[in-house]
């Protein structure tokens, strides 16, 4: 199993950068969704937000990874598909990592905005860079909508790599799953 990318597909590195982060987007939409109902007396009102917010830390480190790892790594040959498809791909795929940017800084101003830091899973803490009075509610409907737009994006993504496979029967979703 390489670690590199080859022509054929994507390495182990690549794949495993690619199906963590869509386990945690998932679960970061699903808590993020749950956890805006929660009221001051549920037993998860501090606790959801600390784990949304540890997580979502770990999610923008794995996407600084992800985003380098790219630029080193040569691309899997997609010459087979049709030229607007290729286009299509790298322009969903760019977008995907704008939304997630805009994701996590708006996420970061919505905690933040107090001055108070980020602490991440209780070990350390990612200090506010500044103050500003209601912040976090501009921050929170960034986040909230951009969250949205992420969900729907990826939806579209799989289900174009579900086309691939099952329709236009090409390699595309293979070179995600396996060497």
């Amino acid at each position: 199993m390489a670690l590199k990318n080859s022509k054929d597909g994507y390495g182990l590195v690549a794949r495993l950068l690619h199906w963590l982060m869509a386990i945690a987007i998932l679960g970061l939409f699903g808590l993020g969704f749950w956890m805006v109902d929660l009221t001051y007396y549920s037993p998860y009102y501090k606790t959801a937000p600390d784990l949304h917010i540890s997580i979502g830390m770990t999610l923008l480190v794995a996407l600084i990874g992800r985003i380098v790892w790219r630029q080193i790594n040569p691309r899997p040959d997609d010459s087979y598909l049709p030229t607007h498809e290729r286009i299509i791909s790298h322009l969903v795929h760019m977008a995907l990592y704008a939304l997630l940017i805009i994701l996590m800084i708006s996420g970061y101003l919505i905690f933040t905005a107090d001055g108070r830091p980020l602490i991440i899973f209780g070990l350390f803490e990612v200090p506010s860079l500044y103050q500003a009075t209601g912040l976090e509610d501009q921050a929170g409907f960034i986040h909230k909508y951009t969250a949205y737009g992420l969900i729907g994006l990826s939806t579209i993504h799989a289900l174009a790599a579900l086309k691939h496979h099952f329709i236009d029967k090409d390699p595309t979703l293979l070179r995600m799953l396996r060497d």
